[in-house]
């Protein structure tokens, strides 16, 4: 069965000098069983990411999944979301997206770690520095929202994070993206956040977002890095300056963290390739 993380806010997670693996899944957009969304079945998408994890990734240490868990935050979605993690075998941490329903996922995970103040947020300590996870839902708002009750709770989560820099774990992406669908809908916080992260004294390792459906990596003008994963359910026919881009179809997408003495890095993993021909050994230089 799946480890839903548990704890009220922050739970310490040791890994010795051995890198720290982590699964990041974005944008699952479950439905009630049998029902699509833009013309895709979401829990088809996600029981084939969750094999290809489970087969190839056993090992990982955490899964993150950054939001919009359900379509429409219905709860027999949650339920089906419950049923199809069953089988993953290392913790699990959800957060919520603009279309989750923050009441019924907390109704369907009654155990999962909530801030003083009832949102999906906390923080996990490692070897690495800390992982801080960020609730920016907000009911009828498409756009991210993050008031000055989320903000105290990011203000504490960086006071106490240590000497290593955090890694930030958000739906919406903090910064200007520069793509036009998403130009009105992504973190509405005049800047906070960013503002707040770059203060930071020992600097922020990476955040990580969903919510764009597409894969980018950048750098803020801050100077801090950040990376989106490919949504496992629809995604858009990359069209950067579209304000109404084509949705599009494919194979279930997650990413591969390792978070370990080389940094940050992440690999874009997709559940149902076909092998062709094995490539040799390559012994250099």
């Amino acid at each position: 069965m799946t480890h839903i993380m548990r704890g009220a806010l922050a739970s310490r997670m040791t890994f010795e000098s051995r890198a720290m693996k982590i699964i990041q899944l974005t944008d699952t957009h479950l439905m009630p069983a049998g029902q699509l969304a833009n013309q895709m079945d979401p829990e088809a998408q996600m029981r084939a990411a969750i094999a290809d994890i489970t087969a190839r990734h056993a090992d990982a240490d955490l899964m993150v999944i950054t939001g919009d868990l359900c379509n429409h935050g219905d709860p027999e979605a949650y339920d089906l979301l419950h049923e199809i993690l069953a089988p993953v075998p290392f913790p699990v941490r959800l957060m919520l997206g603009n279309h989750d329903d923050r009441p019924n996922f907390i109704a369907a995970f009654p155990e999962h770690p909530l801030d003083g103040n009832g949102y999906v947020q906390g923080w996990q300590d490692t070897d690495f520095g800390r992982l801080i996870f960020l609730d920016t839902h907000e009911a009828g708002v498409i756009g991210g929202i993050f008031g000055a009750d989320r903000m105290a709770f990011l203000d504490e989560a960086l006071q106490g994070a240590g000497p290593l820099p955090p890694t930030i774990f958000i739906h919406h992406p903090p910064m200007d993206d520069g793509i036009g669908h998403f130009a009105k809908i992504s973190l509405h916080d005049e800047g906070r956040v960013m503002a707040r992260l770059a203060a930071h004294p020992q600097g922020i390792r990476h955040i990580v977002f969903g919510h764009i459906h597409m894969p980018l990596a950048g750098t803020s003008p801050e100077g801090i890095a950040y990376s989106a994963g490919q949504a496992c359910a629809h995604r858009f026919i990359t069209e950067i300056d579209r304000s109404d881009p084509w949705w599009t179809n494919g194979h279930a997408h997650y990413r591969v963290i390792f978070l370990d003495r080389l940094g940050f890095r992440a690999f874009m993993a997709e559940a149902g390739q076909l092998p062709t021909v094995q490539a040799p050994i390559c012994d250099g230089p």
